[in-house]
Parts: structure tokens; sequence; C-alpha cells
């Protein structure tokens, strides 16, 4: 059974000074979980957790893991801007983009952070641009195919756009070289989501082998292993969570079979989690404003798909609990429904609850990863304010709500700018 970490008292009383909708994360939490990490892989020397930036890029949520020994994962020139002015530096941040534009290279470089080459035509776009190559270089590995376990197919890193061949990686590394690059890491994505305790030690033990093989083939010297992504969490009640010391031991032991043989004891290893890091520990909460009845009962709540689009994009279970009816009987079947001109703008499709009232305030689960992050503003629809329940039980405002003039601002070159303020002050709003 999913528990929300606030009760309804407490949503009832942050609702008052923040109105809902809004998203809420859960410090001890977060903390807690960083360490079960750090000492899942503890065994490892150099080990060290990138988070992913993409995943929550709040500034106060990274800090929180840069005290706890994380560094971050970054794609874009916004993440790597968000993360140097946390106090990141140099290694502290893995740059993992792919498409990139020229700028973002040149940033990522001047910052020191380790550079992620996504494809061998990048090595040339380095020599073409006079981009510097660093002494440690990354690659990214797609073996193509299917990415297969014990329970089938997990994956499709064949239609993947991400990475390149093996012989891709040995030419990338031997150009490389002759430009001065010491020393490489590798990396590789290879299925998402994944709630099972096997896909890190298989992925690794794959990776283990293609470093052997590349050095072999290259001599070049593998500092780093990064395995990236894909431990998931469990959406679904039902649903059996991962152990992170399992992981970790499962990884250990390919390490000793795979890496300790071949003399390559001392690479470190890596991750690059996301949502396992933080998708439990952030709820949204949102109020229940209007229901219908027609085929179908819906409750429509005041937070929409512009809030938490995973739903409506991917067709993703989140689990809801009705605040302060946490015992009552599951004997009511509802859509439940945003405002966005959209039908597919639903949180949940013929989904058991308790009778809801107007009023109830609806917590959804394990948001805390890929929610606010892939917001946005169809139908004129605001972001939500972002809160952070500290580890002393207080809440911290960490991003404000978007208002319709953070809206409208980017208009302000254009001569509809005034009127557009004088309709939002007659419209009351903000």
């Amino acid at each position: 059974m999913k528990r929300a970490f606030i009760s309804k008292e407490q949503a009832e009383a942050i609702a008052k000074e923040y109105p809902t909708p809004f998203y809420i994360y859960d410090e001890k939490a977060i903390r807690e979980n960083a360490r079960a990490v750090n000492k899942a892989f503890s065994w490892n020397k150099g080990f060290r957790e990138y988070f992913a930036v993409k995943a929550t890029p709040n500034p106060e949520i990274l800090k929180i893991l840069l005290e706890e020994g994380c560094g971050f994962d970054c794609s874009s020139m916004a993440e790597l801007v968000l993360s140097k002015a946390v106090g990141a530096k140099g290694k502290d941040i893995m740059f993992s983009s792919n498409d990139t534009p020229l700028e973002e290279f040149f940033y990522a470089d001047e910052l020191g952070s380790i550079i992620n080459l996504d494809d061998l035509t990048h090595v040339d776009y380095f020599i073409d641009n006079n981009i510097p190559f660093q002494e440690t270089m990354c690659c990214r590995f797609n073996p193509g195919g299917v990415f297969k376990m014990s329970n089938g197919i997990m994956d499709n890193p064949g239609d993947s756009k991400y990475g390149m061949s093996e012989e891709q990686m040995a030419t990338a590394f031997t150009r490389m070289m002759e430009r001065g690059v010491k020393h490489f890491g590798i990396h590789a994505f290879l299925a998402s989501n994944t709630v099972t305790n096997e896909y890190y030690p298989q992925l690794a033990g794959q990776l283990f082998e293609l470093a052997i093989r590349l050095k072999k083939a290259t001599g070049a010297d593998i500092k780093f292993i990064n395995l990236s992504g894909g431990v998931g969490i469990p959406y679904t009640p039902d649903q059996t969570p991962n152990d992170i010391a399992v992981i970790g031991e499962g990884v250990h032991k390919k390490f000793d079979e795979i890496m300790v043989p071949a003399g390559l004891s001392d690479v470190a290893i890596f991750t690059e989690m996301g949502r396992f890091m933080m998708g439990p520990y952030g709820s949204l909460v949102t109020r229940a404003i209007h229901e219908k009845h027609i085929y179908k009962e819906y409750i429509g709540v005041d937070a929409c798909a512009a809030n938490l689009m995973r739903p409506a994009m991917y067709g993703s279970y989140h689990h809801i609990t009705v605040l302060g009816k946490e015992n009552e009987p599951c004997d009511h079947t509802y859509d439940v429904t945003g405002s966005l001109c959209e039908n597919n703008d639903k949180f949940a499709i013929d989904r058991k609850l308790p009778k809801i009232d107007m009023g109830d305030l609806l917590y959804i689960h394990d948001a805390g990863a890929h929610g606010f992050a892939m917001g946005y503003n169809y139908n004129g629809r605001l972001w939500s304010s972002e809160l952070l329940l500290k580890e002393d039980g207080s809440v911290k405002c960490i991003r404000r709500a978007q208002t319709m003039r953070d809206y409208f601002a980017t208009f302000d070159e254009l001569p509809v700018f005034d009127a557009i303020e004088e309709a939002i002050e007659e419209s009351g709003g903000n």
C-alpha cells in the first residue's frame, strides 16, 4: 500500500499559504535514499551518482543531493548553468547531451565537466570547431538489437537515437588518443524504468566485457563505467520496489568476475539516476473542484496535464490517495481529469477510489521525477509552486507558482503588452 508523506491536516494547512495544485518533496527521504545508494556502491572506491538534472531541475533539490555526495548529469545549457549555480564544479558535472549546439560544448568544457560524446561524428565536430578535448572523455554505447533479461525484452536499443556501435567507439577512442586524450569512460542506457534488481548487474556485465575488448583493441585507459539510469520505481502498489543494496552487490559480483581478473580493478562505477533518486519523494497535491455524471463518473481537479503530463503522454499510472480517506473502501470508479481541452488530460481512468467529495485533496504519488520538469503552458495553464517538506517538519517554498505576468512576459516588445497588463488587472489575476 502506498502512503502519503503528508496528512490531510498538513496538506490543508499548506494549502492556506500555497494554494493547490502544488508539488511537495520530502527532504528526509531524499537524503536517506541518497545515502542508501552511496552505501550500496561503497565497495567501489571511485563510485559516484550523477543525478539526472532533467528529472527535477530545482536548485534546492540539487543542493541537497550535492551535500549527499552526488554529482549532476546535464543535457542542456540551462542544466549546466543551474548545476554551476548550486556549487557543482569540474568533474561534479557529466555533460551527456545529443544533437548538441556548439556553445553548449564550449561551456561544458569551460566548466571542466566530463563530456560524454553521443556519436562518432562529434569527434570531427570538436576538431572542426576547435573545441578542446579534455584529458578524460566519455563515449556513449549502443549495442543495437534488443535488450533482454530473464523476464523478456526490456527495450529496443536498435531503435534508439543514442550512442555508437562498438566499432565506432573504438574509432572514437583511437582518434581522441591521437589528439591527446589520456583517459576514457564508457556510458550506456539500454532500458527505462526497470523494476527489477537484475538490470544494473546485467548491463554492468555487458559494459565490463566491452571495456576489456576496447582496451585490447585500442590500448585506451578506461577510467570509469557509467551505468546511466534505468533503475525504476514501483508506480503501482502491487510492484515490489528495487533493492539498491541487492543491485549494488549484483554489480559488485560482476565487477569481481570480469574486471578484476582483467586487471581493471581500479575502474570507477558511475550511475546517473533521476527517477530512483527522486520519483517516490515528490507528489502533486490537487483539489477536487467539479464532478460530472454521464456515461462515466468524472472528478475534475484543479491540476491538469500541464502540471503532470506523464499519464496523458505515456498512459502512465500514478497512484492516487484521497487524503483523509485512506481507510475508506475504494468502492467508486472515476476518471480523474484536468481542465485542458484535450481528452487525454486524465490522471486516472476507471480508477477505484473512495467516494470523492468536492473540496477533497488528492495526493498523486511518485511525481518527484519527470513531473514538474515536464510541465508546459498549453491552454495558458500556469505552473504550480514547488514546496519542500524539511527534515524538521517545516515547509519551504522552493519555487513560487507562475503568474499570468510570467506567462505573458515575452510579449513585452509588442504594442499589445500594455493591453495585456490592463486585462490582467481587470481579471483579478497577477
